[in-house]
């Protein structure tokens, strides 16, 4: 459509003469009759005094296709993401009843909004979900705590470490600091291969699993050999396309073994007094947004949308006492030998920026247990050593007190596993992958397994819940205590010196070599 046109369809639907017409815009009728018979055109000024007239855009007046651009400018005015194609770690209002259930355990006053968390949560993945969604979250963050909630659980340092009950230990153990380094570096990375080749499993099916095939009570690798049609088509857990340690070529690529490595590239680049910031630059620039999961995954986002911490671990954020921090932890245990306060300020910088409260203790726990390993090998000192370092007014000082009580106190090993089934269900996700669940394995394995590293390891992912992460956490600990030489060479030989990891610029590193760089970062 000409200009002409168009403004002569603009002016017969608005009812106006050429006289009237040529009146509002101060020109004469002649001009108008000019215009509308393309014989001139009206200069930039009146093109603008028109569309403004009629409100529409200059590009509808001169080109004359109205009705198209003002339905094409109806239809995108809103710009809305595909809901479904997000991941449920990235879409907050996927998550409402672990959020739900991560705010009542928090002490947080919100049980009379539990039917509006449980309806919001069975709505479709669209824009109203999320709407719902971003005003439980101020709920949420606006929340009082309940009267009665009788735990001190703070998330800055100064008030952590004015909670903390000290604990004295004396030294003890023969190996030298390099094989305990070396013991704890293998030990963590053959326990994480023993628990991944079943991670996701639950124990209802997994202890039938062991049994079929004579392993069980756990004592070696689940084995790709173990496997057959008619087992696989048996079980719900998907145990084909696993790795096994018959298959493997050096230890596979896993988030428990990358973030030991990342976080010598952190030491690396920014040293010993690297800030909470300075960890979030680096996870952008070294892993892609898949490496990361649950809280980790969600503070990634956060860091990406500008969000910095600490308020990138509170930002809609359900996971924030999960599992992520504490499998962080290694590091910087292994970089303070005998320094557990040291090891767990690091590992406070470090938890800040994606966890808060017990997700924060859970990383400082596992740090100070690893830098007192390194001084002693008494299982009990090593397991204060590390409560010494965070508030005993918090629930994981009182999970992991009950685990160490009921040890002492004579309870089963299978009734101190079922103690702890009754509290954390394993068949929900908050359950199965929390902080304070899968610590409370860990040390149980540390006790019942007696010092004896292959079977505190297989006690760890024989457990259930977070397999291969309890698994390397345990075994970490124990190669610290133990050193190289409590490693039977049976868990070494899949290994082979070899760690595959997802880092960017990294990629597959020789574990003796990493061995060298955490020598040289003790100093």
């Amino acid at each position: 459509m000409t200009i002409g046109k168009s403004i002569y369809k603009l002016r017969t639907d608005a009812k106006l003469s050429q006289e009237q017409f040529a009146a509002v815009f101060e020109v004469s009728q002649q001009s108008v009759q000019k215009w509308e018979s393309d014989h001139a055109a009206p200069s930039l000024n009146k093109l603008i005094q028109i569309s403004k007239y009629f409100g529409i855009s200059l590009d509808a007046l001169v080109l004359g296709n109205d009705n198209r651009i003002v339905e094409e400018m109806k239809k995108t005015a809103v710009i809305k993401p595909q809901y479904e194609n997000l991941h449920d770690w990235e879409f907050y209002s996927s998550n409402l009843m672990t959020e739900y259930d991560q705010s009542i355990e928090e002490g947080l006053d919100i049980k009379k909004y539990r039917d509006v968390f449980y309806a919001v949560s069975k709505l479709p993945k669209n824009e109203i979900k999320k709407k719902f969604g971003d005003v439980l979250f101020e709920i949420v963050k606006d929340a009082p705590s309940q009267k009665e909630y009788s735990y001190v659980e703070p998330s800055d340092l100064e008030t952590i470490k004015a909670l903390r009950k000290a604990h004295s230990y004396k030294k003890q153990g023969m190996a030298s600091i390099e094989d305990k380094i070396r013991g704890a570096w293998f030990g963590r990375i053959c326990g994480c291969m023993l628990g991944k080749s079943v991670e996701g499993i639950h124990s209802d099916e997994l202890i039938p699993f062991l049994k079929e095939t004579d392993n069980f009570p756990m004592h070696r690798y689940i084995l790709c050999s173990d496997l057959n049609d008619e087992i696989i088509k048996k079980y719900t857990f998907p145990f084909g396309g696993r790795e096994y340690a018959d298959t493997v070529d050096g230890m596979p690529a896993d988030d428990d073994t990358n973030y030991t490595v990342l976080y010598q590239e952190i030491i690396e680049k920014y040293g010993k007094d690297f800030t909470p910031f300075d960890v979030s630059r680096v996870w952008l620039d070294k892993q892609r947004k898949n490496s990361y999961c649950t809280a980790e995954r969600v503070a990634f986002c956060n860091f990406i949308k500008g969000y910095v911490p600490p308020e990138s671990a509170i930002y809609k954020n359900p996971y924030r006492e999960w599992i992520g921090a504490q499998i962080r932890a290694d590091y910087f245990g292994y970089i303070n030998p005998g320094k557990p306060e040291a090891a767990a300020d690091m590992a406070w910088r470090d938890a800040s920026i994606s966890h808060i409260k017990n997700g924060i203790y859970g990383e400082m726990f596992v740090s100070a247990m690893l830098a007192v390993a390194a001084e002693t090998d008494g299982i009990r000192d090593i397991i204060l050593g590390g409560l010494a370092q965070i508030p005993h007014t918090s629930r994981l000082y009182e999970g992991i007190m009950f685990i160490l009580s009921s040890f002492e106190n004579g309870l089963s090993h299978k009734d101190c596993l079922k103690a702890i089934g009754e509290k954390y269900d394993e068949h929900t996700s908050h359950g199965w992958c929390h902080t304070i669940s899968n610590a409370m394995i860990v040390v149980m394995s540390l006790l019942y397994g007696g010092g004896d590293y292959g079977r505190s390891i297989c006690m760890a992912v024989e457990a259930g819940f977070d397999t291969d992460c309890n698994g390397a956490t345990v075994g970490s600990v124990l190669g610290m205590a133990k050193g190289y030489a409590c490693i039977d060479e049976y868990w070494l030989k899949p290994i082979k010196d070899t760690l595959h990891t997802s880092i960017f610029g990294v990629g597959t590193v020789k574990i003796s070599d990493r061995i060298k760089m955490t020598l040289e970062h003790i100093g």
